[in-house]
């Protein structure tokens, strides 16, 4: 029985009622020995509690996407099956061009949210480079399978979740495809493919998105396997200027992570309540290690690149909470690299879903604009990505602007010195 599947739920709401009826029936009917009354009373209040608290954990679970099956709950799970020493390109030398395309096999996704807004697909990836067998799950934009735009080719974001997290997280709790579904119609928001990797690869541990030779090579499932089999199946732009990566809490540091990192494979990324230093969840692969806690710090990472990564890098977070961190990497930014820090006052609330779910929107409007993104309407029609897209962006290099964050008053840093405000729109498919 499926950890998310609504035939658990029901069965542990039928246990819970049950577990309140049998003690208001049987605890003044009970007969024998005192011993014997007193052992059975315990083991009805036992159950009682049990299956409340396991009500509660199932309720939570589900509204947060923790923990996608029993094999993640227990810490069973491995998804490596090899993890050799790719080298500092991840790619241990493979052309990743010259690998033949392969057609993945999708079929319809379930659980809460994920038949919303048109449907989310899933496929089982083996990852030809990582090493990494893993889910993999696609949402397409409305426009997709419009018969005028058969030829368009279209920018894609990839989701990451925080630790623990389930890869659905970013549609079942954050209903991203929901929220921007319409956005798209309207020509706001550019179309963009959603793709939800799965990031918890070893049981019980949080790989912090890097590749650690003989452990796992999560980087490149992440930033090579994952990319390539959606270019391989769906029309997809190219990489840099049609990707970007978003996350919230664990997955956010992983974003901004692999967009310094990787600037050849994206443009853009969205970090919310994120942090540098891979401390901020300690029981990660890169917080225990010394040399990778530094090496994997996006804070460390600006400071020592030989040539700053042309990239945008969305930092929304509160005092404590992502915040600071942001305002470090605007600090040390260079251009061409672009910082945009989203203050979000800690009235808002706290370190939850409730506090991404609003971010989505405007998130993904300031990636529109800062990919330079031509919109496409449902009717066929292209227009700039700059014009008639509500974007969150700050002002220009060397001011400071203010904007309405995730549903609330908030203030938005200058985009550091970088030059994203001359980028150059890009229209889809071209």
């Amino acid at each position: 029985m499926s950890l998310t599947g609504t035939p658990f739920l029901y069965t542990l709401i039928v246990l819970a009622v049950l577990a309140v009826a049998l003690p208001l029936f049987l605890w003044t009917r009970l007969r024998g020995p005192r011993v014997l009354r007193g052992g059975v009373r315990f083991l009805m209040l036992l159950f009682a509690q049990g299956t409340a608290i396991a009500l509660v954990f199932t309720l939570v679970n589900n509204s947060n996407n923790l923990y996608d099956n029993w094999s993640d709950l227990l810490g069973t799970g491995d998804h490596v099956s090899q993890a050799r020493d790719l080298g500092a390109s991840g790619t241990g030398g493979i052309s990743v061009k010259k690998l033949p395309k392969v057609k993945q096999k999708f079929t319809e996704a379930t659980g809460p949210g994920m038949s919303a807004a048109g449907g989310v697909m899933q496929t089982e990836l083996k990852g030809r480079v990582s090493g990494v067998t893993a889910e993999v799950y696609v949402w397409l934009p409305p426009q997709y399978n419009d018969p005028s735009l058969k030829n368009i080719h279209f920018p894609v974001v990839e989701l990451l979740p925080g630790y623990p997290g389930s890869a659905k997280a970013w549609f079942g709790s954050l209903h991203a495809h929901e929220q921007l579904a319409t956005l798209m119609r309207q020509g706001k928001v550019a179309p963009f493919i959603l793709v939800a990797p799965r990031t918890t690869l070893l049981a019980g541990v949080d790989t912090g998105c890097a590749n650690v030779p003989g452990t796992v090579n999560a980087d490149t499932w992440l930033s090579v396997d994952v990319p390539k089999m959606v270019t391989d199946n769906f029309r997809a732009l190219p990489a840099p200027r049609g990707w970007a990566v978003a996350g919230y809490s664990a997955g956010a540091h992983c974003a901004t992570k692999l967009a310094i990192a990787h600037p050849d494979r994206y443009r853009a990324a969205v970090s919310l309540s994120g942090y540098n230093d891979p401390m901020g969840e300690r029981s990660s692969l890169t917080a225990q290690d010394p040399t990778l806690r530094h090496e994997t710090n996006p804070y460390f990472m600006l400071q020592k690149a030989a040539t700053p990564p042309a990239v945008a890098l969305y930092q929304s977070g509160q005092p404590g909470d992502g915040y600071e961190a942001g305002l470090a990497l605007k600090k040390e930014a260079k251009a061409p690299t672009v910082v945009d820090v989203v203050y979000i006052p800690k009235k808002v609330g706290g370190h939850n879903m409730k506090l991404w779910k609003p971010q989505v929107v405007p998130a993904f409007q300031w990636l529109t604009v800062q990919m330079g993104l031509t919109n496409v309407s449902a009717g066929g029609g292209a227009d700039d990505g700059a014009g008639g897209t509500t974007g969150t962006t700050g002002s220009g290099a060397g001011t400071t602007g203010s904007t309405e964050a995730s549903g609330s008053t908030g203030t938005t840093g200058s985009r550091g010195t970088g030059t994203a405000g001359t980028r150059s729109s890009t229209p889809l498919g071209q």
